[in-house]
């Protein structure tokens, strides 16, 4: 009984000493579910054909725009 005693006492001091570290685990943990969620969110990024049409033409309107009152405009 007193060798249960103590198997018990060392394994209650052992998670004692660890549990200090458990911030430090949760951190890591949350660290890693946040680059997995953004992972899987570009994976399932949509495209919009529409909206990068809609896009190139803001993108024209604004370089005539710009180059109506002076501003040099270079595009490659």
């Amino acid at each position: 009984m007193l060798v249960l005693l103590f198997v018990f006492v060392g394994d209650y001091r052992a998670l004692i000493s660890h549990s200090s570290q458990l911030p430090i685990y949760f951190v890591i943990s949350l660290g890693c579910y946040g680059l997995l969620m953004v992972g899987v969110g570009l994976m399932n990024f949509p495209t919009c054909p529409q909206e990068a049409l809609l896009l190139q033409q803001d993108i024209v309107e604004a370089k005539e725009f710009l180059k109506r009152r002076g501003v040099d405009v270079v595009s490659e």
